[in-house]
């Protein structure tokens, strides 16, 4: 039985998405409707809509299996021992009564009980409570926790969906409903759509077979329902962030939430980890102090504590064993104490932050270390009896584009915290360092983090509670926040973010919880991400106004065929047209266009007060049309003729205002769907039902298109000026 998630969809789930969806499902029907009324051409929307869907299918296949070759880069090793060899494997390949090994940092996939050994281990996935339960042998292990501190080997009783948390695990980690704007604002358009769109349809449907027969009824009623389905919007959102999260690949960026890439992009503060992240995470002893003689002390510890951080590393290839002290019980560091102790036949010793540790504070003892911290070290204590025996300073570096990151994300006006367990002095001189300046806080002394979150941007010592709690203050304040991190004390945090991203290197823990993983620590990866999420909402906030003008105009013109219009005044085939030349084909272009510029407003908001002004100027050129019929005989064809020039013409003076500021790719665009429309009109008129307008037609026809960019811009003022007030109110 497997155990593994895939991050990815399924084939089945692409091709469902793609080909099932109401829409394509409405569409075919309305296909089998023009299909028995003869008149095959206006069946052509059909090629728009099979376009759609294998274009679609061809980025996501193309997405996914480009996810799927990182994830088998990002999946997680197991250490197991058989035949008394330690080993790694993939989650796939272990059986129930596997011997594993656990260290900090590790998630445990599978059910199970303790041979040997002890850790600390955090439950909050299945129990909700953060607090770390120690676990010895015979103890329990259940899949979905993970490793805080110590080491044990543990023996495998379920495996996969017999596990206990298999249902949990299935929906907590990988289906996690990450925030996004862009998804919400398509989903309530969407909604809207099908709510208006059938009861709207059969009522038009009824009225016009009332009045006419069973083919103009249909064609009409068909046209009008076709106007009002949004189908490429959807399409070219899927499209745009299967292309993202494809580039971002490349940049060995694994993108576990397609929408992720979008919320970065919104994001207003940026919480950084300093160890691992803004530093390499290899520390290195760069001085020890010793007040009293510690020989063979440090080495043994090390070689009895179970720690595998990056300090115990250090530690243990600086200080060598001596065996000269026989072990009586140990406690493995964890991110909440600050400290691990090796208690020996002499006594207790304690090793980890002074603050921590002694049960009453020198200030002396302070003040000295405060020397160190100063000069960017980390510095901890070895202590026995609440007095100090050494102190050991490491030292991390920055990394290469640490500094360029964090100007980068300053400039574009995102507030950047920096979240770290070491002293804040340590922090604060790494961060001075990077270029960045401001003022620190010691964590250990704050009581309630609501109150300092808007005082400072530097937090050290912080607890891995305080981080979540740091998070949801900001939250509290309206903050889209990203959260990097690559340990176990960022877990909490990472799934309290907006936005999370985890370091390669990092934590199992770590990486199945985040929404973006950097495979190679690459800091500098960052502004790609956030330029790719303003490519997509940027794009697509422009291309979706396209789709709304026609969605807008159908719907009202449906309304006014309903009350006061004789006819619907476009047949399938019309509509087609301006469609795939003032929507389809221009959408597809320009959502594929680099566009990297800040996001601003509410994308539904924007989205609609920029389709506003072109459906109400198609709607009102079809009024001024079937007002003038009211004088003047015009013919059901001429009507038509009449309607779908004006409409086009508006459509296309709309796509014009889209692309401002021009562009050449928007000029040759721009120029290349004006041709095509008018080369349609003039040499294929009997293919799309157009027929030759008498004089007075065409000089209405002429004023008409002469008033359209007045129309739009008056109509766009108003819309700003409502806006504009409506904010103010809510203000």
């Amino acid at each position: 039985m497997q155990n593994s998630s895939n991050l990815s969809k399924s084939y089945k789930e692409i091709i469902k998405q793609h080909v099932f969806t109401l829409f394509n499902g409405i569409n075919v029907i309305l296909a089998i409707f023009v299909f028995f009324t003869g008149s095959y051409r206006n069946m052509l929307f059909m090629i728009t809509v099979i376009l759609n869907m294998l274009i679609g299918l061809f980025q996501e296949i193309r997405s996914k299996r480009m996810l799927d070759k990182l994830s088998l880069l990002n999946q997680p090793k197991i250490h197991v021992f058989r035949n008394d060899i330690e080993f790694e494997l993939s989650v796939e390949e272990v059986k129930v009564n596997d011997i594993l090994v656990l260290y900090p940092g590790d998630e445990i996939s599978f059910d199970g009980h303790i041979v040997s050994g002890s850790i600390e281990c955090d439950e909050s996935m299945l129990t909700g409570e953060s607090d770390a339960v120690y676990k010895q042998e015979n103890s329990s292990l259940l899949s979905g926790s993970f490793v805080v501190s110590g080491k044990c080997l543990m023996k495998v009783d379920k495996v996969g969906q017999d596990t206990y948390a298999y249902s949990i695990l299935k929906h907590a980690k990988r289906f996690k409903r990450y925030p996004s704007q862009l998804r919400n604002s398509i989903d309530t358009i969407i909604k809207w759509c099908t709510y208006i769109l059938i009861p709207l349809g059969c009522a038009l449907f009824i009225k016009q077979f009332i009045k006419t027969n069973y083919t103009t009824a249909t064609l009409n009623t068909v046209a009008a329902v076709v106007g009002m389905i949004p189908e490429g919007l959807v399409f070219l959102t899927s499209v745009a962030l299967a292309i993202s999260s494809f580039k971002l690949g490349k940049q060995s960026v694994l993108v576990q939430e397609l929408y992720c890439i979008e919320t970065l992009a919104r994001t207003d503060t940026l919480c950084l980890d300093k160890t691992g992240t803004l530093t390499q995470g290899k520390l290195s002893v760069c001085h020890v102090e010793e007040i009293k003689n510690i020989d063979g002390i440090l080495g043994d510890m090390m070689q009895t504590l179970p720690d595998e951080n990056a300090t115990a590393l250090a530690l243990r290839s600086h200080f060598k064993t001596r065996n000269h002290n026989k072990v009586v019980s140990f406690l493995p560091f964890s991110s909440q104490r600050k400290y691990s102790s090796v208690t020996f036949e002499d006594g207790e010793y304690k090793l980890g932050a002074y603050s921590y540790i002694a049960k009453e504070i020198d200030s002396k003892v302070e003040e000295h270390i405060e020397e160190y911290t100063s000069q960017a070290m980390r510095v901890i204590v070895l202590m026995k009896d609440d007095v100090v025996l050494a102190y050991i300073c490491l030292r991390d570096e920055l990394r290469d584009d640490a500094k360029d990151t964090l100007n980068f994300f300053k400039k574009q006006g995102v507030d950047i915290k920096l979240i770290s367990g070491d002293d804040p002095k340590t922090v604060e001189a790494l961060a001075r360092k990077a270029g960045f300046t401001s003022k620190s806080i010691d964590m250990s002394t704050v009581k309630n983090v609501d109150s300092v979150v808007d005082s400072y941007s530097i937090f050290g010592r912080v607890t891995p509670e305080q981080k979540k709690e740091l998070v949801l203050a900001l939250k509290k304040r309206n903050k889209t926040v990203a959260m990097t991190g690559d340990g176990v004390n960022d877990v909490m945090a990472l799934k309290e973010a907006d936005c999370s991203i985890a370091m390669g290197s990092g934590s199992q823990a770590c990486k199945s919880v985040a929404s973006l993983v950097l495979l190679k620590d690459q800091m500098n990866a960052l502004p790609a991400i956030l330029y790719q999420g303003r490519c997509v909402i940027n794009n697509i906030q422009r291309t979706a106004s396209l789709f709304l003008v026609k969605t807008l105009f159908s719907v009202g013109l449906s309304l006014l065929t309903l009350i006061f219009l004789k006819n619907y005044p476009f047949k399938p085939i019309q509509l087609t047209l301006i469609s795939a030349l003032a929507t389809g084909i221009p959408s597809f272009v320009l959502t594929l266009e680099p566009n990297g510029n800040k996001v601003k407003g509410n994308f539904l908001q924007n989205v609609i007060s920029k389709a506003l002004p072109g459906a109400i100027c198609v709607i009102c050129s079809v009024i001024g049309v079937s007002i003038l019929g009211h004088f003047i005989y015009i013919s059901p064809s001429e009507y038509s003729t009449m309607c779908t020039i004006l409409a086009g013409v508006n459509a296309l003076m709309v796509l014009v205002r889209v692309c401002v500021p021009m562009t050449t790719l928007r000029k040759i665009l721009v120029t290349i769907m004006c041709m095509i429309f008018v080369g349609s009109i003039i040499l294929c008129k009997n293919f799309f039902y157009i027929v030759h307008l008498r004089w007075y037609e065409i000089i209405y026809g002429i004023l008409n298109i002469c008033l359209i960019p007045h129309i739009l811009t008056v109509v766009s003022s108003w819309i700003k000026l409502f806006l504009k007030q409506k904010n103010k109110v809510w203000k």
